[in-house]
């Protein structure tokens, strides 16, 4: 399976949960196409980048006007067309899902 391997991709040398997110963060960091538009909640935000929290969540980093925001990215919704390497946040929901 296509996300099977992209999970390996992001995980090969990694010894915990902890890296692996760090290693999908660091694809996703590298892959996705920023910054992009999207609506969250009927707003229009900016997505500028994309961060893990200390628990190891990875997020996006939103931005309206001067304001910052962020968000689990997989609550983010997509625009459509969706921005390239959005296939590394399903490869994050299918790390994420039990086997």
């Amino acid at each position: 399976m296509r996300l099977d391997a992209m999970v390996e991709e992001a995980t090969v040398d990694c010894y915990n949960e902890s890296e692996q997110a760090t290693g999908l963060f660091t694809m996703l960091e590298e892959h996705l196409a920023l910054p992009f538009k999207t609506s969250v909640l009927g707003v229009e935000v900016k997505v500028v980048g994309v961060d893990v929290t200390e628990d190891d969540c990875i997020v996006a980093i939103c931005v309206r006007g001067g304001e910052r925001q962020r968000i689990a990215i997989l609550d983010l919704p997509l625009p459509v067309p969706a921005p390239a390497g959005v296939e590394w946040i399903q490869a994050y929901r299918h790390w994420l899902s039990p086997a």
